[in-house]
This record gives C-alpha cells, sequence and structure tokens, in this order.
C-alpha cells in the first residue's frame, strides 16, 4: 500500500505552483511560436513577438509570466488504495500547498482571492482557498494537475442550454467575438459538451489542461465526431480574425480542447472557458516516493526573437505632454511612455466613486489632472526590483468609471488590456482623451520599463491600491484616439474579410 505522506505532498503542491508561475508549457511556447511565424498582421506580431520575449524573461529570472497570478486550480485522482500519513484533510494539505507558494520570498506571488465575494471582498492574503476537484479512482497513486487561472481568461467563460438539434459550432462562432479580447488570446479553448450544467463546465476547465496537439491532428486527420468538431472550431475561429490581444489577424486560438459526457435526451449542455496567454498548469503523480520532481524546460526551447520598437516609434514624456499632443497620435501607433502615472483598478475606482459621492474630497497628494491612470494590480517586488511583474488588467471592467474619470477627475489617458465599450469610447471622444493598449501577457517585460514605484492613497487595498510609476520606455499601443476610433473595432474587422 502506497503511503503519501503530508510534507510529501504539501511540497509537491507548492513547487507545483512555482514552477507553473515562471515556465510556459513548452507545447504552448511551440505553438505560439509557429503562430508568430505566419502572423501577417503587424500588430499581431509585436504582441506575440512581447509575450514570447516576456516568457523567455519569466524561464530566466523565475518571476511570474503575468501579474496576476491567478486563482489555485487542483483536479485530484486518488487511488483507493492510498494511505494518507497525515493529521489533515486533504484539501487542506492543497491550501497549505497554495499558501507557501504564493509567499515564496524569492518569488512572492500576487493574492488575488477574496472572501465574502458578494460582500466586502476581502483578500485573503494568501491565495487561498483553492478549488480542488477529487475524484476516487482504482489504484496505489495520486495524480494531481495544478492550474493558475487568471480572471481576465475566466471572466470570459460562457454557458448555455441548447437544443439538441442545434449547432454547436454556430454558437461558439456567435459567441467567441462577444467574449472581446479581455482574456488575452492567442490562447486555447476548452469546450465542455453533455452531461448537467455543472458537469460540462468541469469538463471544459478539464479540457484546458490537455496539451496542445491540432497541429497532429490536422496532419492525421479526425478519427470521430469530436475531432471533427476540434479541426471545425479551430479553422472557423480563428476565420473571425479577432487576433492576438484582440488587435486583428490570422491567430486567435492555439488550440481547441473538447470533453465530453452523456446528457439527457432533451438537453445540450455546451460550456466554454478560455485560457489566455499566461497559459499555466503541470502534471504529476505521487507514488509515496518524496515530493515531486519537476524537470525546468532548456531555455534553447525559447525561440530566439527579440522585441524591439520601430524606427518611427513616438516617444512621449507624461510629465509634459498636452491635450494637443494627444490629438495627434494615430490609431494603432505605438508609444514609448517615460515619466509619472498613476495607477487603479476595479477597488480603487469605486472607493474614488463613493468619495465623490458623499462629498469628501481625495486623499492627500492624489490628483488625476491632465495625468494617465495604468490599469495594474502588480506583483509584490523581491530582490533588487522596483515593483514586481505589472502587466496590464482588462480595462473594460473600469468602463462605468470612465465618464466620471475625465469630467470629474480630469484624467487624459488611461493604459491597459482589451477593449473599450460604447459609454467609455464615447466619454473618451467627449473629452479628447485616449486608451493606450499594453499587452496582456507580457507583465515582466513591461515591469522592466518601471523605474520607481510608490504607494500614494488606499494602501489597505493592497495589490489594488493606487501607486505612482515612474517609466522610462514603455510600451503600448494606441488603442482609442480622441476621435473615438478603436482598434479593437477595425483590427479584427480588416482580418475577418482577409480570411473570408
Amino acid at each position: 500500500m502506497t503511503t503519501i505522506r503530508q510534507e510529501d505532498f504539501i511540497q509537491s503542491i507548492a513547487d507545483a505552483f512555482q514552477f507553473i508561475s515562471y515556465y510556459h508549457p513548452l507545447d504552448y511556447i511551440k505553438a505560439l511560436t509557429a503562430a508568430y511565424q505566419r502572423e501577417e498582421s503587424p500588430a499581431a506580431k509585436d504582441a506575440m513577438a512581447q509575450i514570447l520575449v516576456n516568457s523567455r524573461l519569466c524561464a530566466e529570472g523565475h518571476r511570474p509570466i503575468c501579474q496576476d497570478t491567478g486563482i489555485a486550480v487542483v483536479f485530484l485522482k486518488v487511488g483507493m488504495n492510498v494511505h494518507w500519513d497525515t493529521t489533515m484533510s486533504v484539501a487542506d494539505l492543497v491550501n497549505e500547498g497554495v499558501r507557501r507558494a504564493y509567499r515564496h520570498p524569492d518569488n512572492v506571488l500576487r493574492a488575488s482571492i477574496v472572501s465574502d465575494p458578494a460582500g466586502k471582498r476581502k483578500n485573503t492574503k494568501d491565495n487561498t482557498p483553492a478549488v480542488i476537484h477529487t475524484e476516487l479512482v482504482p489504484g496505489d497513486k495520486v495524480e494531481v494537475q495544478v492550474a493558475a487561472k487568471g480572471g481576465g481568461s475566466e471572466n470570459k467563460s460562457k454557458f448555455v442550454m441548447l437544443n439538441p438539434t442545434d449547432s454547436i459550432v454556430d454558437w461558439v462562432l456567435q459567441t467567441v467575438p462577444l467574449m472581446g479580447a479581455g482574456w488575452c488570446p492567442p490562447g486555447i479553448l476548452g469546450l465542455g459538451i453533455g452531461g448537467t450544467a455543472e458537469k460540462a463546465m468541469l469538463l471544459a476547465k478539464e479540457a484546458l489542461m490537455q496539451p496542445i496537439d491540432i497541429h497532429l491532428l490536422k496532419q492525421r486527420g479526425p478519427r470521430h465526431r469530436i475531432e471533427e468538431l476540434r479541426l471545425e472550431l479551430y479553422e472557423k475561429v480563428n476565420a473571425l480574425g479577432i487576433g492576438a490581444q484582440g488587435l486583428g489577424g490570422l491567430t486567435t486560438v492555439l488550440d481547441v480542447k473538447i470533453l465530453d459526457y452523456p446528457t439527457h435526451a432533451a438537453s445540450l449542455p455546451v460550456a466554454m472557458i478560455p485560457n489566455c496567454a499566461a497559459t499555466r498548469h503541470a502534471h504529476f503523480v505521487l507514488t509515496g516516493n518524496g515530493p515531486v520532481e519537476l524537470t525546468p524546460p532548456s531555455l534553447a526551447d525559447w525561440p530566439p526573437i527579440t522585441w524591439e520598437v520601430g524606427a518611427q516609434t513616438r516617444r512621449v514624456n507624461l510629465d509634459s505632454v498636452t491635450r494637443e499632443d494627444l490629438a495627434q497620435w494615430q490609431l494603432g501607433e505605438t508609444l514609448l511612455l517615460s515619466g509619472k502615472l498613476l495607477t487603479g483598478r476595479d477597488a480603487a475606482h469605486q472607493r474614488l466613486a463613493d468619495l465623490l459621492a458623499q462629498g469628501q474630497s481625495l486623499p492627500a497628494g492624489l490628483d488625476f489632472n491632465n495625468r494617465f491612470i495604468y490599469y495594474v494590480g502588480p506583483v509584490d517586488p523581491v530582490r533588487d526590483e522596483v515593483v514586481g511583474p505589472a502587466g496590464p488588467t482588462t480595462a473594460t471592467r473600469m468602463d462605468k468609471f470612465t465618464p466620471m474619470m475625465l469630467e470629474q477627475m480630469g484624467l487624459m489617458g488611461m493604459i491597459g488590456k482589451a477593449e473599450r465599450g460604447p459609454k467609455a469610447i464615447e466619454a473618451i471622444k467627449t473629452h479628447r482623451a485616449v486608451y493606450l493598449m499594453a499587452v496582456g501577457g507580457a507583465a515582466y517585460l513591461v515591469s522592466k520599463a518601471i523605474r520607481a514605484a510608490r504607494v500614494v492613497a488606499f494602501a489597505d487595498l493592497g495589490m489594488e491600491a493606487i501607486h505612482e510609476f515612474e517609466v522610462t520606455d514603455m510600451p503600448v499601443t494606441v488603442a482609442v484616439n480622441t476621435q473615438g476610433n478603436s482598434i479593437h473595432q477595425i483590427g479584427p474587422a480588416k482580418w475577418r474579410i482577409y480570411n473570408q
């Protein structure tokens, strides 16, 4: 009988979450490299280059691929002949491993989990509890799959109860464009088909753990209906022209993974969950011989791709830029930002709105007038870092606050990832402001441009506090210009026509 010791299991969970925080699965790197080589859209190709360069930097520096270090998801298949040498429950063992991983002093990971989700939403400080799925199976080993699921992609999860005669393909093709770019493509779509509502969602999440092998499937051809469906969706989703970061291009998904399960004759449950450019998961087996030993990939497995700005790139001094300057910026143009900017996310914006509603003044020293805000919740720094990985969060979540920030706070520009909605775009146009896009999935690369950082307000919000960053040559793209034109509308439309 196999004995799984408490410390071995806890340390294995901790090591695995540390491992996936800075190592992309190699199948993802190879698939993204192939997509980069095929890509014809300059904007999408540039975004992919940043993601690949960032990935290598993280592998070298052992720092998170993305500032959103994810919610911990664990799938366990526990052999029924396994004996546990522990005084803790299996869930407590997992959570202790997650706690160790996220508090590791050499690679602190961002604590993103909040309790009381419908109320005070208080940060748990150590990213626990994990989401755990346990299955008892024959045997004398414990099979473990771990994933760190980012909020931007998780927020785009979809579920539908179709009629048995409805088209799954039609639903997917109608739904993917509505997901926007907040899930940070190019990534993977996981589909769960059948069972019940909750079973379909679980299948979709588990499907994302499978290796990328669409290229092999294309070579040998499909053997059954699910493989036919994978190929059809892969081709047709990419033909939508959404592209990397929603900028328009040839590749939106690197693979489509599907798991199915028998269902009621009157039902066709379909769940779809995307995995982002920060795809992070690992699989290992415990046999009672100590903690897992995960083999690091070779740096030679990363492509020799560099990211450099073009000769025509516009350099911008944030400390002296004027609204007249903003009017000269062209849609899709690359800018290099230097100077000081403020940061803020959901919680900070809500607190600002509450202060205004109560007729109270802003905290001392906080002034948004004629300044830029960066939507980010950075990872805590380690060693000699000024700040940890600090990539953008989804700007769409701040849309409802945008009129307030532009009209009442005097903000002139915003930086984030993904598209802006109609309400935000209208406010941007009205106030002759701009929205700039940084690449999601390139958090460590972006952090290299941050030369100083300090908290200026709402320190109790942790990673959601308002910081002031001083940046040098921070790369961004003009995504909504002062005329209210959006690259996330124009870019995909261009490449969708191209693919037809």
